[in-house]
């Protein structure tokens, strides 16, 4: 069990660095957002998975929140970038 929590907390790792990179370097807002909803999904990612290794589950109405709040962040930025193209 140690040998796949450290393999998940190295990929999970490079993901995050990545994923911040591409908020920084980001060509355009668009491109930063969704790197921001991703790096949302690595944090969910990251807190199921401490939970599943300590087989603890109150941390399920955080995730729930997060992931709310992720869905309703896309959802919004969406709207705004339609309205704007139109």
């Amino acid at each position: 069990m140690t040998y796949a929590a450290v393999a998940v907390t190295v990929l999970l790792t490079i993901a995050c660095g990545l994923t911040l990179w591409r908020i920084v370097r980001g060509p355009s807002t668009l491109d930063r957002m969704v790197a921001t909803d991703v790096l949302l999904a690595i944090t969910v990612a990251a807190i199921a998975a401490v939970a599943a290794v300590n087989r603890d589950g109150t941390v399920l109405p955080v995730l729930v929140v997060l992931s709310i709040l992720g869905f309703t962040g896309s959802v919004g930025v969406a709207r705004f970038v339609a309205r704007e193209k139109k």
